[in-house]
């Protein structure tokens, strides 16, 4: 179990069935539609709904453009997913690990969902410059369940 340091999460109930919002969330291609950071620019190499182990990649930007890999380490349909980032090539043994996890609880007959993410360092390799920016990355994580709350209910 990671120590709880190492863990941000966030959650929200939405009034959507959770085999809508996991759509979303299965689909790399739309996680740009649902990004409260702002970072994430286009899917690269990926699948239209990953399946476990699948890897796709993002482009992203912060600042500058940057490339990160994704490895789908978990997945339950309309339950759970998480992926692993990391840089790409050789980068991703030094920089990256962090998992990005979203946990799915049918409440109400199945009408509404408490949708969880959680954001995972306990294998991020730059753990201490990754907590600096725990509290904007909360923030933003906030943001993206908003989105995720608007796409599948607008």
């Amino acid at each position: 179990m990671p120590a709880s340091d190492d863990v941000v999460s966030v959650e929200r109930v939405i009034a959507a069935p959770p085999e809508k919002i996991f759509e979303l969330l299965a689909n790399p291609s739309r996680h740009h539609d649902i990004d409260g950071s702002g970072t994430v620019r286009e899917a690269k190499n990926a699948p239209e709904r990953v399946s476990l182990g699948d890897t796709f990649g993002m482009s992203m930007k912060m600042g500058i453009p940057y490339s990160m890999v994704s490895t789908v380490i978990e997945l339950e349909d309309n339950r759970r997913i998480a992926w692993q980032t990391r840089g790409p090539g050789k980068i991703g043994q030094r920089v990256g690990g962090r998992i990005w996890r979203y946990e799915l609880e049918p409440i109400e007959g199945g009408a509404s969902t408490r949708v969880r993410e959680i954001w995972d360092l306990s294998e991020e390799k730059g753990k201490f410059v990754a907590k600096l920016g725990a509290a904007k990355t909360r923030k933003n994580m906030e943001a993206t369940l908003a989105r995720i709350e608007e796409l599948v209910t607008g």
